[in-house]
Formats: structure tokens, C-alpha cells, sequence
């Protein structure tokens, strides 16, 4: 089969629905109300897609939502209809898919018989609750922020709606786009108490003749700064595979790509810490600006009687604590959500920290 020219995913999946999924749906159930996006895991909700992403689920798919009381009446006729009656191909790319060893995955393949197919029908209470733990739709608690992965948030909030006929999966993904203000201002209070715990730690692995531990901190270090950025300019931190492509969206990415570069490239420490400071300095400045709390001065300064170039990114935490107005928040432990806390170094040395996050903030399905 001739590979087609690539369309990104997510115009694909807008066509697929417009053009084969819809008008399929108006003959089966004239006139029923449904949503249908294109949302989830894949690289293409991120808008990071690209030919490659073709060798496994990824090609014509999207996500069908109906009301709860129709789902038992509709969703299986439905998938069996599209089952029969869909495209063998849309686009160039094979409707069907066929899984690919033991895990499940599909790949797109061509069939002759009915088509094994990637359109999801379900209700978005459902389908929310399976990804996040939790309905959005029936509000959002303080646990539920804390104990979804940024990818999820990510996840649910990207991608694109093509129909909301039900009208409840824009205000939905609307709820979810961004952390209330007070919990904001806690992750980046978090997420600068990361960088404050092991900023000093290149240079303290260095002098002991550590060039390889001081490298895996400073690649740390370089981690949480481009968390941080993202944080900074109200972007859910991907996993790793696209968290450097998500990095370069951001207003400090062009500037900073270089730096980092450079801090991960350094065969010895000071030139890492040289490197890391001067970014330290960047992401601090950049910080000041947002207007979330007191300005905090950025530039970076000795730790304490050491000889090592640290920010002391503690009083950017501190600064942001003292504007939380929202007492369940600052009854928070120091420890963040659950992207954060889990391999913090606060967390590793403090076990009573450590029980008190795990009962604030459950997984989701535990």
C-alpha cells in the first residue's frame, strides 16, 4: 500500500467525523444529541504527531459521547454500524485496526471483512472518571488537581471538539484548562522548592570527584526548570517523551533551549553550574513578571559558606506562600501533586511528609 501524505492527526480525525463518523450517526439515530472530540492519549491531542506516529494507534479515530441514558440504548448498535458500514480507508490511511502482539495495540491495516475500529462510544462522565478518577462534570476537588498527572490534565484539555451537541464537554474541558489561582500559586511554589533542595548538589558532587552524579542532578535540574516554565505559562507538563517539544512553546524556550543544552553538555561542574545559574537567573526574572507575589530579587548568589553558585529558590516559595489566601491550600504539606511530590527529596527524607500526602491526596482509583 502507497503511504499517504501525512495530515496531522487531529485535522484527520476533524474530517473522519465530518465527513464518514457524523453522517453515519444521523442514519442511525436521526436527531440524537452527541459530542464527539478527539481527545486522550496519542501524540497527536498534543499537536506533536508526526509521520512516524502512524506505525501504532494513531490514524482516523475520535471519541463519540452520548447522554448516560443513551449509551445502554445506542453505543453498541452504534459500534457495530460503524463496524459494517465506515470506509475501508479515509484519506488514504486503513479504518481498521488490527492489534499488534500481546499489549493490545493497534495498527492500521487494510481488512476486507468489518472494520475493528478506533471510534470510542461512551458518556463523558464515564470516559473522564477512566482517565482522571473523577467527573468534572460534578466538580473539582482539591484531591482530584493534586492526584492527576499533568499528562492527564494534558490529556483531556488538548486536543480538539468538533461537535459538543450535548453541550457539556467544552464547560468540562473549560473547568479543567488551568489550576485554580491559590493552587497555582502552590505547585510553583512546589516546583521552585524542588529546584531550592538540590541546586547546591552539582557543585557538592563535583568537588567530591562525582562528575557523573553532578551531571544527573544538573539534568534533574534541568527537568524541573522546564516544568517550572511551563507551569509559569499555564501549560500541563507532558510526560517525558514530549516535554522538551512542549518546553520550546514557551515564552523562556528560545532562549533558555541553549543554556540547558549547555548545562547537560558540560564534562565538569563548574561549567554546569555556570550554565544552570545563568538560567536560573532567566526563569527568576521571567517569574518576577508574573505578578503572582512580592518580586523576589533573581539574581543568584553563594550558598550560605560554600563555594557554590545556587539561587536559593526557597524564597520564590516562600514569596508565593505568603499570598495564598485559600486556608485548605496552606494546610497543604510542602510536597506539591502527585508529579511532584513522588521524587522529591523532601519526601525521601521525611516519612511523617510523606503518610501526610498520601492521605491528603488519593490516586485516582485507589
Amino acid at each position: 500500500m502507497t503511504t499517504p501524505p501525512f495530515i496531522p492527526g487531529l485535522e484527520l480525525s476533524r474530517r473522519f467525523y465530518v465527513e464518514a463518523v457524523g453522517p453515519l450517526l444521523d442514519q442511525a439515530a436521526p436527531g440524537l444529541a452527541h459530542s464527539a472530540a478527539r481527545l486522550g492519549s496519542g501524540s497527536e491531542v498534543l499537536g506533536f504527531d508526526t509521520a512516524r506516529s502512524a506505525d501504532h494507534e494513531w490514524g482516523p479515530r475520535l471519541e463519540v459521547f452520548l447522554h448516560p441514558r443513551d449509551v445502554a440504548r445506542y453505543a453498541a448498535d452504534i459500534t457495530a454500524l460503524l463496524a459494517e458500514r465506515l470506509p475501508k480507508t479515509f484519506c488514504g490511511y486503513p479504518t481498521h485496526f488490527a492489534e499488534a502482539g500481546d499489549d493490545g495495540i493497534g495498527v492500521m491495516r487494510a481488512t476486507g471483512g468489518p472494520v475493528h475500529h478506533r471510534v470510542t462510544v461512551t458518556d463523558a462522565g464515564t470516559w473522564f472518571t477512566e482517565r482522571l478518577g473523577f467527573d468534572p462534570g460534578k466538580g473539582i476537588a482539591l484531591a482530584d488537581w493534586l492526584a492527576t498527572p499533568a499528562q492527564r490534565l494534558a490529556e483531556v484539555t488538548a486536543g480538539a471538539v468538533f461537535h459538543d451537541g450535548l453541550g457539556h464537554l467544552v464547560p468540562a474541558r473549560t473547568a479543567l484548562g488551568w489550576y485554580p489561582d491559590d493552587l497555582w500559586r502552590y505547585l510553583l511554589a512546589c516546583q521552585w522548592r524542588r529546584i531550592s533542595q538540590e541546586e547546591a548538589f552539582v557543585g557538592r558532587c563535583g568537588e567530591v570527584g562525582d562528575e557523573l552524579g553532578s551531571a544527573v542532578v544538573a539534568a534533574r535540574l534541568v527537568r524541573d526548570l522546564m516544568r517550572l516554565c511551563l507551569f509559569m505559562d499555564r501549560r500541563y507538563p507532558p510526560y517525558g517523551k514530549w516535554l522538551g517539544s512542549a518546553f520550546a512553546l514557551t515564552p523562556q524556550g528560545p532562549a533558555l533551549t541553549p543554556v540547558l543544552t549547555a548545562a547537560l553538555a558540560a564534562t565538569d561542574w563548574h561549567t554546569r553550574e555556570h550554565h544552570l545559574a545563568r538560567a536560573y537567573e532567566t526563569v527568576a526574572a521571567a517569574h518576577n513578571h508574573l505578578g503572582l507575589c512580592a518580586v523576589v530579587d533573581p539574581t543568584t548568589r553563594p550558598y550560605h559558606n560554600r563555594p557554590f553558585q545556587v539561587l536559593h529558590a526557597e524564597r520564590f516559595a516562600g514569596a508565593l506562600t505568603a499570598r495564598i489566601t485559600d486556608p485548605a491550600v496552606l494546610a497543604l504539606p510542602p510536597a506539591g501533586a502527585v508529579d511532584q511530590f513522588i521524587d522529591s527529596t523532601e519526601i525521601l527524607s521525611r516519612p511523617d511528609l510523606a503518610r501526610a500526602v498520601t492521605h491528603v491526596t488519593p490516586l485516582p482509583g485507589a
